[in-house]
């Protein structure tokens, strides 16, 4: 069949549809095998219309076709005999296996014994396979999802799951056009023709004086009745306009977009995978029609007859009515109405909590994240345009209880944005205390409006409304409270109270004049408020108990929630409002969410959610889930989601930080469309001072940053008059270790992103400074340790990319959660948490971590989070952590009152107990070798313990830099060298090696002012290199055995600058087999992991040693100081 004869199938197709020929259509389908339509065989499967399934599929493939068509029919036909042994109705599962099952004995013999010997089975759920087998409902269900992952696998049906992008009534618009032609070519055209047939050219009688007026204004057809013949054109009068869209359904066709095959799809509800539009677009000349520009440019574009005027060839498109209804065509939705086709991923740099699409100009994107960043994106351009960090306005309006909070920690994470109604204004909800409303004027034009201490804790939502005409708005928080303000003053002009939870989400809404807002809390109520002192009118149980969102459809009228409960079970329901009650709940949200999943909705239609790392997308009418994407992988467990207003893009949220734009064929089309226009200077200037801003401006907050490294570093003082463009050609400098070059040596700068690797680990939990920091034992992970008491857990996955599933700075691990979406949490003390010391230990085998946080020690399961025990109460709290080398059981445990406990875990018994510190420990390191256990304290003494006998060996105090005291709680922190001999010392003002058992001091090292103290030194995992953090945020590498600086990496080349907040790294960790890896954990919260360029593949060289006699000068004027053993 030719291509225009099989489009003409699908024309009637479409007008058969529209038509409500259902019986028909789904014959047609099958008879000649164009299109597959998805969304009837899954209503056949789920009723269990056996016979017609197989005799819809028979029109496109057959038993024997392929291995994919043997296991559809092999599934239908072995649910079919199920679900008859489950009925006890043993006739007809025999005739069955004898009728259907018996073919596939050809070709597993063993398969067709086992399935004949259930026959013999009281009840076939005896067998071990089957055991699972729920009831009818749920095995169709899950058998549905395995023949759809069957027949998008198969080749057979390749192009024909897909229903061409038609307008609506394309063939009455065909017929139409066709008419107007004719009557233009009549000899005596009347002004209104009867036109009475199509089964013979139009004709107009005898000529009655009048020319037929211009096609475009009068329709020659009307709609077409089920009554035969069609109606005289007096019968509907003059051309009427083109109808306005109605709402429109999925429940006809194009419910199952093509799919591209994807062996790999996930075992849990499976939807369709998009077509590749980018690709299909990067090679137009293999690329099948665009039926959305072939309808009518195609065929007005051929040979027209000569003497024909133009305007006969320029009708309007929708000359008859348009049917609007459950049909095939855009009207039903084809898949390029739902965004699944990915085409940009932006880097925004830190975990995204919340966005929103600008409602006029609707390629712009607000986005907030979980380190308090606000961030206004272009997303046709890909440009940055505006952002704010977290920053108080006015400090001293602040509740003392605000200021209490960030004296301590001054960071926040962004819990809501959300742009007003018209787009000129736009909230931050952030999870201390504040609101921040912006005024936005285009562009990068961004004002501060209001800055409102809305909530005691966390404000967990925002919201605009108008009541009374006014624009208002609504906030919830920890505090259980909601309250309503002035969006112009930011007066306060209600609070409602009632819940007995925090609020975790508000839904203003309105009918007719009636102005409410729905409020839910963590404890699953949900309540409604009119704006007066009266008090909650509703008093509802969310779904689970779940915390819960809601929103309505865009007409308003229709009220949707989805939530999650503590158990991590999802519900996503549409309510019926007068009655509140869950009036549908719809299927296909994972029981085991880690965090509360996001959805939104769109065009009336759809439904989106993002769960089970991906975006899971339904019909309103639907509760069967419609479709998914896994939008290429690299999606968040529980991605944020947001559709733009016209529900042609959807933004994405990654676990590495960043947004994917998925778009369907109409938002393709728009974004092409900015692409092109012409060049903005303007707009990209704002957005490089954004993504970009001057060095100098950085470095100007600290002037001699770095500086104090070396006196040699020139480098380093130009750089801070330098913009960013002057740094571009800036390389490190690495010379070349040979005798000859020894003397042209130079310390490698590490100034820019371009210069190493380095990635900040994904997080979606909230932001809060790392205060330890490891990695498992073996390489695949990273422990982080925050000063809430939260650990995280970052695991790398094996892969193409990474084979060995090792730590990388190339790929981005997953922040990894057991099922259960447990949370390892240490119990803390009633005291400050910030004189709470955080401590953590790891056994060897990566099984068990001990940690404390000011309060009693626990051990938990690193498989399950679980906490096996806690013990020894404070106080004294612990304050450092060391398994016994030889045996986990024992453990060594610094605390806060200067002693050291030696503790057997297994008989809960303090074998003994050691003193000889003056305050808190702050350092335990054993030595297998030497049998000896090193401690320090806050003291600055270091004292050895004899593994045997438990009775010191030696002491000493670190020997302070001339002209400075050492601070009265300053840590030490001690590591053995990998020979368990020298010993690495770290102190706020020095790093030094010793020898133990005697303590002897080999080298010492000062840092110098500039650069601020040191927060934290640790070995390479070979002990040939030190990895140092400052408080500039600098980054020191310096060779062990001399202790002279070969490299030092600016804060700049790993994190962005950010001049309002000082932030730098609390702990260094090692990677245990890549020398030249190391992970650092930041006041901020983040986590990042460096790398040297492969290219480098280390981190610069050693300085020469001069006649093998110590270090060079270079070394020394680097800061390394040689010194003799102590006497």
């Amino acid at each position: 069949m030719s291509s225009l004869s099989r489009e003409l199938v699908f024309l009637i197709l479409q007008f058969l549809d529209e038509e409500k020929f259902k019986d028909t259509v789904h014959k047609l389908e099958q008879e000649s095998g164009f299109f597959f339509n998805m969304r009837y065989f899954e209503d056949l499967v789920t009723n269990g219309e056996w016979d017609d399934v197989e005799k819809y599929l028979s029109g496109f493939t057959k038993v024997d076709d392929n291995r994919y068509s043997m296991k559809i029919f092999f599934e239908i036909r072995k649910q079919k005999y199920l679900e008859a042994l489950d009925k006890r109705d043993r006739a007809k599962a025999v005739d069955i296996l004898v009728k259907d099952l018996k073919v596939f004995s050809a070709f597993n013999e063993d398969l067709f014994k086992e399935i004949t010997q259930l026959l013999t089975l009281e009840n076939f759920r005896e067998n071990e396979q089957l055991s699972k087998y729920g009831d009818t409902k749920s095995a169709r269900g899950i058998m549905l999802t395995e023949l759809k992952k069957l027949i998008e696998a198969n080749p057979l049906f390749r192009d024909k799951l897909q229903f061409p992008t038609l307008k609506n009534s394309r063939l009455r618009t065909l017929i139409n056009q066709s008419l107007n032609w004719q009557h233009q070519l009549c000899k005596n055209p009347r002004p209104n023709p009867d036109i009475k047939t199509l089964f013979v050219d139009h004709s107009c009688g005898q000529p009655n004086g009048a020319r037929a007026p211009s096609p475009v204004t009068n329709p020659l057809m009307g709609p077409v009745p089920k009554a035969p013949g069609f109606p005289p054109l007096a019968a509907h009068g003059p051309f009427q306009p083109t109808p306005a869209a109605l709402p429109t359904s999925l429940a006809g066709w194009m419910a199952n977009p093509a799919p591209v095959p994807h062996p790999s799809a996930s075992a849990g509800p499976i939807g369709l995978a998009a077509p590749n539009n980018a690709a299909i677009l990067k090679r137009p000349s293999n690329s099948p029609m665009d039926y959305q520009t072939a309808d009518s440019e195609h065929a007005l574009k051929r040979a027209r007859p000569f003497g024909i005027p133009d305007e006969v060839n320029n009708l309007p498109v929708n000359i008859l009515p348009v049917y609007n209804s459950q049909s095939h065509g855009q009207s039903s939705y084809s898949s390029d109405d739902l965004p699944k086709n990915v085409v940009m991923t932006l880097n925004q740099g830190s975990a995204v909590k919340s966005m929103d699409f600008h409602p006029v100009q609707q390629i712009l994107l607000l986005v907030g994240t979980n380190m308090g960043d606000v961030t206004v994106w272009e997303v046709g351009s890909r440009a940055r345009i505006a952002m704010r960090n977290f920053k108080v306005w006015d400090l001293g309006a602040c509740s003392m209880a605000l200021q209490a909070s960030l004296s301590n920690d001054y960071t926040a994470s962004v819990n809501r944005v959300v742009w007003s109604p018209d787009g000129t204004l736009f909230g931050v909800a952030y999870s201390k205390h504040l609101v921040h409303i912006y005024s936005f004027h285009g562009g990068d034009d961004i004002r501060n409006h209001q800055e409102i201490d809305a909530h005691a804790g966390s404000v967990n939502d925002l919201a605009f409304s108008f009541p009374n005409k006014q624009l208002c708005i609504v906030t919830c928080g920890d505090d259980r409270t909601i309250k309503v303000w002035d969006a112009v003053t930011g007066a306060k002009q209600h609070i409602f109270e009632g819940h007995e939870a925090p609020v975790y989400s508000i839904c203003p809404h309105h009918k007719e004049n009636i102005q409410f807002i729905f409020s839910t809390a963590t404890d699953g109520k949900i309540k409604a408020w009119l704006y007066d002192n009266m008090g909650s009118r509703v008093d509802y149980d969310a779904p689970g108990h779940s915390s819960t969102m809601m929103a309505y459809s865009a007409d308003g009228t229709r009220l949707f929630s989805c939530g999650t409960n503590k158990e991590g079970e999802s519900y996503l329901v549409e309510w019926n409002e007068s009655e509140g009650a869950v009036k549908r709940t719809y299927h296909g949200l994972g029981k085991r969410s880690a965090a509360v999943v996001q959805f939104d909705t769109t065009k009336n239609r759809f439904l989106a959610a993002g769960d089970e790392f991906m975006v899971k997308f339904w019909d309103m009418d639907n509760v069967n889930l419609l479709t998914s994407t896994d939008a290429d992988g690299g999606l968040t467990a529980s991605p944020c989601i947001k559709f733009n207003k016209e529900g042609i893009l959807l933004a994405v949220s990654t676990n590495d930080n960043g947004i994917k734009i998925l778009a369907s064929t109409d938002g393709i089309r728009l974004l092409r469309t900015v692409e092109n226009r012409p060049f903005d200077a303007s707009r990209v200037a704002s957005a490089a001072v954004v993504k970009a801003p001057p060095i100098g401006t950085f470095a100007s907050a600290n002037p001699s940053i770095g500086a104090g490294f070396t006196d040699r570093a020139a480098p380093v003082q130009a750089m801070v008059g330098m913009n960013s463009d002057s740094l571009a050609d800036v390389k490190p400098r690495i010379a070349d270790d040979s005798t000859e070059k020894s003397r042209i040596w130079k310390l490698t700068e590490i100034n820019e992103q371009s210069q190493c690797r380095s990635m900040r680990l994904p997080d979606s939990m909230t932001a809060m400074r790392i205060c330890r920091l490891i990695y498992t034992n073996s390489g695949l992970a990273i422990l982080a340790l925050a000063s809430n008491a939260v650990h995280k857990l970052w695991k790398w996955q094996k892969s193409d990319r990474n084979v060995t599933g090792k730590a990388t700075a190339s790929i981005a691990p997953q922040l990894w959660q057991p099922p259960s979406g447990m949370v390892m949490t240490n119990p803390t003390s009633d005291t400050n948490p910030e004189e709470a010391v955080p401590c953590f230990a790891l056994s060897k085998n990566d099984s068990y971590v001990m940690s404390a946080s000011g309060g009693k020690i626990s051990l938990f399961n690193m498989m399950t989070f679980k906490t096996m025990t806690t013990f020894m109460p404070p106080p004294p709290a612990a304050t450092f952590l060391a398994f016994h080398p030889q045996d986990n059981n024992i453990i060594a445990i610094g605390m806060a009152d200067s002693s050291i406990q030696i503790y057997n875990v297994r008989v809960d018994e303090v074998k003994t107990k050691l003193k000889g510190h003056q305050k808190r420990i702050t350092g335990l390191a054993f030595s297998n070798i030497l049998n000896v256990l090193v401690s320090s304290g806050a003291d600055s003494q270091l004292c050895v313990w004899s593994t045997d006998g438990w009775e010191k060996q030696a002491s000493t105090v670190l020997q302070m830099p001339s002209g400075r005291v050492a601070a009265a709680l300053a840590d030490t922190r001690v590591q053995f060298h990998l020979d368990q001999i020298h010993l690495l010392v770290v102190h706020e003002s020095q790093i030094a090696i010793y020898e133990a058992p005697k303590l002897e001091r080999l080298r010492q090292w000062f840092y110098r002012e500039a650069t601020g103290p040191i927060t934290h030194a640790t070995y390479s995992c070979d002990s040939q290199l030190i990895y140092a953090s400052f408080e500039d945020g600098s980054i020191g590498v310096l060779t062990a055995t001399t202790l002279s600086l070969r490299c030092r990496i600016s804060p700049v080349a790993y994190m962005t600058p950010n001049p309002s907040l000082r932030v730098y790294p609390l702990v260094i960790a090692a990677h245990p087999s890549e020398p030249n890896q190391f992970a650092l954990g930041l006041t901020d919260g983040g986590v990042h992991v460096l790398e040297p360029l492969e290219s480098e593949g280390k981190w610069g060289t050693a300085p020469p040693v001069e006649n093998g006699a110590g270090p060079s000068t270079a070394a020394a004027a680097a800061g390394a100081v040689s010194d003799q053993p102590q006497r």
